[in-house]
């Protein structure tokens, strides 16, 4: 039994051989037909590389400043007013760090307000949805629709007018640009400093939108971490505003007292009372306006310290890097395409006639 199986094993080898020679010899049969091909393919990857547009990348680094490392004064003091029970609203921002921030930077709402904000075009203020629009020729494909053709996105508008086709048609601008328009991350997992790529067939919407997609995250950024301390700081300077306004009734009032009581008979101590009440309450709001300062001054000290949220490092320069098809690759990549097309299509015919 194994002499046979090796037998079996050896003509099945030589078979292999033998239809390999076979296929060798009926495509060298073919050899002018395959480098023909394979010349249209390179002459058709040259045209292609002629018309493509060039790529232009916009890259902007920044750096996220943690408040939580900031020492020194700073953090004695917070922790003095810590154990005297005073809440200055710090420590409100750590929900947008790391993974987090990129997340926030890809976010639709984010990226639907860089679209809707203004860029100077040739001296004209437009939307970068406008620009986004033009670059990509929508408008010739919407001028026979009667529903689209009119549309526009001026700059900062109000979303909550939009209609559904208006909606649609960020939503797909959002689609496109976050599938292939930017990317954001750490290029080294080891440095803490975050860039976005923004790339696109015009450099100056490149730039814009890679620029006004790091503001609108910075400013949104800046609110949502420092919220608390910012309304912390209003609180208290609404109650150091009204505390004061008291006292300097008080004050007032104390005065009104000891006018009346001028020249007032000694035995009469009862029309003194009025005068009593009002310096107890001048006190008693001098005392209240003092601790009021301190924890207002605290609270603006505490506001800064969150404030300062994402430092630039660079930012895109024009010219851009521009990223372009050139004719060398495309004689490789078309002629490599066009000739395993070719040799395809024979081996497929000669299967087709076999059967």
């Amino acid at each position: 039994m194994e002499k046979k199986i090796e037998i079996n094993d050896e003509i099945s080898l030589k078979d292999l051989i033998q239809d390999a020679r076979k296929w060798c010899v009926y495509l060298l049969k073919n050899w002018k037909v395959i480098v023909i091909i394979a010349i249209l393919g390179a002459i058709l990857g040259v045209f292609y590389s002629l018309n493509k547009k060039p790529i232009y990348v916009a890259t902007l680094s920044f750096a996220l400043e943690d408040s939580g490392s900031s020492g020194g004064g700073l953090s004695s003091a917070l922790g003095l007013a810590g154990t005297l029970g005073l809440d200055l609203g710090g420590g409100g921002g750590g929900i947008f760090t790391g993974s987090n921030l990129t997340e926030l930077f890809k976010s639709r709402n984010m990226v639907e307000k860089t679209l809707l904000s203004p860029v100077n075009v040739n001296g004209k203020v437009i939307s970068l949805a406008e620009m986004y629009i033009e670059n990509n020729n929508w408008r010739e494909n919407w001028k026979d629709d009667p529903k689209i053709k009119n549309i526009q996105f001026t700059p900062n508008p109000d979303k909550k007018n939009f209609t559904r086709t208006q909606d649609s048609i960020i939503g797909i601008m959002y689609e496109n640009l976050s599938r292939a328009g930017f990317t954001v991350g750490q290029k080294d997992k080891k440095v803490a400093i975050i860039s976005i790529d923004v790339s696109s067939t015009n450099e100056l919407f490149s730039k814009s939108f890679c620029e006004t997609l790091a503001r609108q995250v910075g400013k949104f950024y800046i609110e949502t971490k420092s919220k608390k301390a910012r309304t912390n700081m209003a609180i208290l300077e609404h109650q150091v505003d009204s505390v004061r306004s008291e006292l300097n009734g008080a004050i007032t009032g104390v005065a009104v007292a000891n006018d009346n009581t001028f020249n007032l008979n000694p035995a009469l101590n009862v029309r003194r009372a009025p005068s009593a009440r009002r310096q107890v309450d001048v006190q008693a709001n001098t005392a209240i306006l003092t601790e009021l300062v301190k924890q207002s001054e605290l609270s603006k000290v505490t506001l800064r310290k969150e404030t300062p949220l994402i430092q630039v490092i660079d930012r895109p320069i024009l010219p851009l890097k521009k990223e372009k098809f050139g004719k060398l690759k495309g004689i490789i990549l078309g002629g490599f395409l066009g000739g395993f097309l070719i040799v395809f299509w024979l081996i497929v015919k000669r299967l087709l006639k076999g059967s």
